[in-house]
């Protein structure tokens, strides 16, 4: 059996549309305050329909010395123009984006995972310096 670890998928997001692209500095300084954008799509478009859309983004921190990583965000994406008049024929869609605004005192490395409801799980990483 499979790991859950064992079924992301990675790719670069220039070329994948489903790859998260992680936007956030390369160096902060400690204790201040930062912004962390995910999204899918950047580069190449996600659909983003009732058949074929990303159901959720979560972003974790994982510091260089630990063992363990922490969940900094979790976001999921409820409308994909579903209504009662048919697939693709409601009012609202939602785009695969996150912001999230965090302090670090440690340096490690930023996880984001997102889930498209036809092509799985996907993963991308970026590490950030704290000094």
């Amino acid at each position: 059996m499979k790991k859950l670890g064992e079924l992301f998928q990675s790719a670069d997001w220039k070329t994948e549309k489903h790859t998260p692209m992680i936007e956030a500095p390369a160096a902060v300084k400690p204790g201040e305050a930062f912004e962390i954008k995910v999204l899918v799509g950047k580069e190449i478009a996600h659909p983003n329909t009732t058949e074929h859309h990303i159901r959720w983004i979560q972003v974790f921190f994982k510091p260089d010395d630990d063992k363990f990583s922490y969940q900094l965000a979790s976001a999921e994406f409820t409308a994909h123009g579903e209504a009662v008049a048919g697939a693709n024929q409601g009012p609202v869609f939602t785009d695969p984006v996150v912001l999230v605004k965090a302090k670090l005192t440690k340096p490690g490395t930023i996880y984001a995972l997102s889930y498209c409801n036809i092509h799985g799980l996907w993963e991308n990483a970026q590490p950030i310096s704290v000094g």
